[in-house]
């Protein structure tokens, strides 16, 4: 069984799992992931426009192998050797395989999967590693929010077991796994879809179980450990730090946000399909209110050669709406997209990633 890194939390009956959240686009870069590592945790780096981002910082064009590479590899130089550096994907996305192959070759300990099935997470893993020359085992960890899924992503994986799994409810920000009408729905809250996965998890292995979407608090973290999590991920509560990728007018707007000001936007929604949780007066959400054509020459979010945002009026460009959140903005025009969680009403100030981790663990350096 693979062995994560653990944390101690004060009043938790064991280590913990502690995960911080992929978040994109650029949320989740090295000097985030470095941070939470360096601390003992998982960091996390999102894959989505890496090329971009990274090729920005160095100066020259990349691609996504090569940019995957350079983050996780300074993500690790910046964990100073603690914790471990994982990747997180979409698998639904044109970048995904590179992106794992150049995770893999730069170091990453972790594939973090989610937003489609990943079936061949096994074969691409095992490929990169043989390609990189690594021998150091490489955990595959499906993001799933449903015992079905994990079934039907374990049949397929032929006897191969995950690592871990990460059992995200609705409560998420970003991408949800959910359809619309099941979000607010009592049946698909986290506390019901732990049970039956936590229970596949007993008859097969016994791989640990993560939970995601709505965990705040140090209560929280014990409140799941007891109840038979091995551990806990975590976005929005490092959404707002100093180490985070996001730019200032986001942390602000985190700050500031009240509970009525987040919503899962629909239509206009993400170009995925997939219900997407934001802040409601996000500039790039009200002009795709206005239904304003769009034009995105970066296609992050293409699908079988496609994008919903190019085709139809009830999605917005969420590759120009993200990149603007983060201080990228490829058309010079003010129109962010801000993706929160459902507690980002509780921020009420920027933090640093120690001072986050001290109140999660209640332990201080």
């Amino acid at each position: 069984m693979f062995n994560f890194p653990t944390v101690k939390v004060l009043g938790a009956s064991r280590p913990t799992i502690l995960v911080q959240g992929g978040m994109g686009v650029g949320i989740s870069l090295s000097t985030l992931a470095g941070a939470v590592a360096r601390r003992g945790g998982v960091g996390i780096v999102s894959f989505v426009a890496l090329d971009l981002i990274v090729g920005n910082r160095v100066g020259r064009e990349l691609s996504y192998f090569e940019a995957a590479k350079l983050e996780i590899e300074e993500a690790i130089r910046l964990s100073n050797g603690n914790g471990l550096i994982g990747i997180n994907c979409m698998a639904i996305l044109h970048s995904y395989e590179d992106s794992i192959r150049g995770a893999v070759a730069g170091g990453a300990r972790a594939t973090f999967v989610g937003a489609g099935l990943p079936f061949s997470l096994p074969e691409l893993v095992d490929r990169a590693r043989e390609e990189a020359g690594i021998t150091t085992d490489v955990a595959m960890v499906p993001i799933v929010s449903s015992v079905r899924a994990l079934d039907l992503i374990c049949r397929r994986w032929k006897g191969r077991l995950p690592d871990a799994v990460v059992v995200e409810g609705p409560l998420a920000g970003g991408h949800l796994g959910f359809k619309e009408a099941d979000i607010t729905n009592p049946a698909f809250a986290l506390e019901e879809i732990f049970g039956p996965i936590y229970e596949f998890s007993q008859r097969n292995g016994n791989f640990p179980i993560i939970v995601a979407g709505g965990i705040w608090d140090r209560s929280d973290i014990c409140r799941w450990i007891d109840a038979g999590a091995a551990g806990v991920q975590m976005g929005t509560r490092f959404l707002a730090t100093f180490e985070s990728g996001a730019s200032e007018d986001f942390k602000k707007a985190v700050v500031a946000v009240e509970s009525d000001g987040i919503i899962v936007a629909i239509d206009p929604g993400s170009p995925s399909g997939m219900p997407f949780r934001i802040i409601a007066n996000s500039a790039g959400y009200l002009e795709a209110l206005l239904r304003k054509g769009s034009i995105c020459r970066w296609q992050y979010m293409l699908h079988n050669k496609t994008c919903k945002a190019l085709e139809s009026t009830n999605a917005f460009c969420i590759c120009k709406g993200l990149l603007t959140a983060i201080g990228i903005d490829p058309d010079l025009v003010d129109h962010p997209i801000f993706t929160v969680g459902i507690n980002a009403a509780r921020v009420k100030e920027i933090k640093s990633v120690d001072e986050v981790i001290d109140e999660l663990t209640g332990f201080s350096q």
